[in-house]
């Protein structure tokens, strides 16, 4: 018999139950990759990267769930113990005004102020290195995305973009 003990199975190990709910997603997506139908190696199908990646999700899943079971795992209370939600809450809060603003302002007017305030506030970065961020980088992707692969992006009333 071994000397080592294993850690009772409790039912809010926080590591089953995410598990459970990622072999539960590859069941469906294996599921809808076969709906799809799969074709052959040589001419795949709609569904066949699906299915296999479907595959993949299940077994990383019941690895979590061995491993959640053989050697226990933190309880769901435990995860949030000394959770700051201030910062999460601000992003969410930043990014649906983001959402609201990009139509009638426009990509470049609304990222700009988005990424100048992610910058300075969410993860404090200084005044100079945040002003040439917040502008060169949604200048550089608008370029890429407007020239490069030739998407529309929305020019907002100021019709700047």
């Amino acid at each position: 018999m071994s000397s080592t003990t294993r850690p009772p199975f409790r039912l809010n190990n926080s590591e089953f139950w995410t598990g459970v709910i990622g072999l539960g997603l590859g069941v469906f997506v294996i599921r809808s990759g076969l709906k799809l139908k799969l074709g052959t190696i040589n001419d795949p199908g709609s569904g066949f990267m699906m299915f296999y990646i479907g595959i993949l999700m299940c077994a990383f899943a019941v690895s979590i769930i061995l491993a959640s079971v053989t050697e226990g795992g933190p309880t769901f209370g435990s995860r949030w113990e000394d959770a700051r939600w201030s910062k999460p809450v601000l992003i969410i809060v930043c990014l649906i005004a983001y959402a609201f603003a990009l139509e009638p302002l426009g990509f470049l007017i609304a990222t700009i102020p988005l990424m100048l305030l992610l910058l300075r506030i969410i993860d404090p970065v200084r005044w100079t290195l945040a002003v040439p961020l917040a502008v060169l980088a949604p200048l550089g992707v608008w370029w890429v995305l407007k020239h490069g692969l030739a998407i529309m992006l929305p020019t907002g009333v100021f019709e700047i973009g």
